[in-house]
C-alpha cells in the first residue's frame, strides 16, 4: 500500500477550550434550565446563620447529602425555628456554587414534613369554602360598638382566655362576659366548638362572640381549620371575632368570622372600646358642646338686642297710631270718594231722567194726537171734497138717468107690459085673449086680463 503523504497547507479546526468558570458557569445554567423547581425532603444538619441573615444548611437522608442556601428575603416568612435533626421539606432549584464547584439547593420555601399534608389540606377547604361564598366580605356584619355582653368560646384554663378577660375589665368594664368553655385541641375540641358557637347563636344571650386559643403549632390549631366549625361560624347569628394563634397564624375560622384579630388580646381589644378613649371622646364632645350651647347663647342674646332694637322702631303703639292715621286717611278717602260716586250717579240719573222725558209716552201720545187730530181733520175735509163731487156727479148721472129712463116715459104716461113669466111684451098680437098681463105704470103697477086685441092699420 502506497504511503499517504502529508496534505500541505491544511489546519486541524481550532479547540475549544473551557476555563474552569466557564464550565462551572454552563453546568449551572443546564441545571437551572433542566431540572427548575423541584421539592426535596431531608432531615436537616450543619445549619449556620452568619452576620448576613442567609441560611445555610445540608439535607440529608440514609445515602446521600444535598447543600442548600436560602436567603435572608425568603427565610424571614418560615414559620419555625430550624434545628439539627429536624425533618423537613424544601421548595427551590438547583443551581452551582461556582467559587467550589459544587451543587446546590437555593431553598424558596421550608416547612416542617409533618406541617405539609396539613397545610395542603387547609389550601384544599380555603378553596372550597371560598367557592361557596363563606369568606365573602359582603357578608360580614360590623361589631357593635358598645357591646352590653361579650361572650368568649374558649378553654376555661388557657392562658387566652385570662387574657382576654383582663383585657376587657381594663378596657371597658360594663361590659358583662359570658364564658362558653370548651376544648381547643384535640380529637373533643371540634365538636365541642361547634355546640358552643351553635348555643351560644340560638340563646342570643350577648351581642358579640370571641373565638379565642393561645399559640400553638399547625397541629395544635387545627381544630380552627375544620369545615364542621366553619360552617357554624359562618350560620351563627352573632357577629363573632376570631382571636386563635400569633399574629402569623392563620386559619379557616379566621376567614369565615367576621373580623379577625391577631391574638386573642387583639380579640378582645377590638371588640369593646377603650373606656379612656370613651371618657376623652365624651369630655371632648362635652367640651364641644358647651362651647356650641356658648356660642348659641351669644348668638341668641345678639339675636334678641336686635329683635328688641326692631321691636321698639316697631312697638305695637307706634303701628297703632300708623294704622289709626292709615284709617284717617281711608276714611276720608272713601268719603271722597262716595261723594264723587254719589255726584256721578246724580249726574247719571239727571241726564237718564232727561232721555226718559224725552222718550216718555206722554209725549208720544201727544204727537200722536196732534198727528191723529191733523190727519183727522184732512180725512173730513178730504171726505166732505169726496162726497160733494160724488153728490155732483151723482146729480148729473141722475139727470142723465131719468132723461133716459123708461120711468121718465112712464111718467107721460106710458106703461110697460109683462106676461105672466115676465118678459116685456111689445106685440099685441102676441097675447091671446084672455091671458093675464101686468102693466107697470110711472107708479105702481096693474094686473089685467086681455080681453081682446087690435091690429095696427
Amino acid at each position: 500500500m502506497p504511503a499517504i503523504p502529508e496534505l500541505s497547507g491544511v489546519t486541524a479546526p481550532p479547540r475549544d477550550l473551557y476555563s474552569v468558570s466557564r464550565l462551572t458557569r454552563e453546568v449551572r445554567v443546564l441545571l437551572d434550565r433542566g431540572l427548575g423547581v423541584v421539592w426535596v425532603e431531608g432531615e436537616l444538619s450543619n445549619f449556620s446563620q452568619p452576620a448576613s441573615g442567609h441560611w445555610y444548611f445540608s439535607l440529608k437522608d440514609r445515602d446521600a447529602q444535598l447543600r442548600c442556601a436560602m436567603f435572608r428575603t425568603r427565610n424571614t416568612g418560615v414559620g419555625f425555628a430550624p434545628r439539627a435533626g429536624a425533618q423537613v421539606i424544601a421548595r427551590g432549584r438547583i443551581s452551582v456554587y461556582e467559587a467550589r464547584g459544587e451543587y446546590q439547593l437555593i431553598v424558596e420555601h421550608l416547612e416542617e414534613a409533618g406541617i405539609g399534608a396539613l397545610k395542603r389540606e387547609f389550601e384544599r377547604l380555603k378553596v372550597k369554602l371560598a367557592a361557596e361564598g363563606l369568606f365573602a366580605a359582603e357578608r360580614k356584619r360590623p361589631l357593635p360598638r358598645f357591646p352590653r355582653r361579650v361572650g368568649v368560646i374558649t378553654s376555661p384554663s388557657g392562658a387566652a382566655l385570662r387574657d382576654v378577660l383582663n383585657i376587657l375589665a381594663r378596657r371597658y368594664p360594663p361590659a358583662a362576659v359570658l364564658i362558653y368553655p370548651t376544648p381547643v385541641q384535640g380529637a373533643a375540641a371540634v365538636p365541642a366548638l361547634v355546640a358552643a358557637v351553635e348555643a351560644a347563636s340560638s340563646r342570643a344571650e350577648c351581642d358579640v362572640l370571641i373565638l379565642a386559643r393561645g399559640g400553638g403549632s399547625l397541629e395544635d390549631l387545627w381544630a380552627f381549620n375544620d369545615e364542621r366549625l366553619a360552617r357554624a361560624i359562618h350560620a351563627c347569628a352573632l357577629p363573632l371575632i376570631s382571636g386563635v394563634g400569633h399574629e402569623i397564624d392563620f386559619t379557616i375560622a379566621d376567614l369565615v368570622a367576621d373580623v379577625r384579630a391577631p391574638t386573642p388580646s387583639g380579640a378582645a381589644e377590638l371588640v369593646v372600646p377603650d373606656r379612656l378613649a370613651c371618657l376623652d371622646a365624651v369630655s371632648r364632645t362635652a367640651q364641644r358642646l358647651i362651647g356650641g350651647m356658648r356660642r348659641e347663647l351669644r348668638g341668641s342674646a345678639v339675636r334678641l338686642a336686635a329683635t328688641e332694637r326692631r321691636l321698639a322702631l316697631a312697638h305695637p303703639g307706634v303701628r297703632l297710631n300708623q294704622q289709626v292715621q292709615r284709617l284717617d286717611d281711608l276714611a276720608q278717602r272713601l268719603g271722597s270718594a262716595m261723594r264723587a260716586c254719589v255726584d256721578r250717579d246724580r249726574v247719571r240719573f239727571a241726564d237718564g231722567s232727561a232721555r226718559l222725558e224725552r222718550t216718555s209716552p206722554r209725549h208720544l201720545l201727544r204727537d200722536a194726537r196732534a198727528r191723529y187730530e191733523t190727519m183727522h181733520a184732512r180725512f173730513r175735509a178730504g171726505i166732505g171734497q169726496r162726497l160733494a163731487l160724488v153728490s155732483h156727479r151723482l146729480a148729473l148721472a141722475r139727470r142723465a138717468l131719468n132723461t133716459v129712463s123708461p120711468l121718465a116715459t112712464l111718467s107721460r104716461g106710458f106703461a110697460i107690459v109683462t106676461g105672466a113669466d115676465g118678459a116685456v111684451i111689445t106685440d099685441g098680437g102676441a097675447v091671446k085673449p084672455g091671458q093675464a098681463i101686468s102693466a107697470r105704470l110711472a107708479r105702481g103697477s096693474l094686473s089685467a086680463r086681455v080681453i081682446g086685441h087690435e091690429e095696427d092699420h
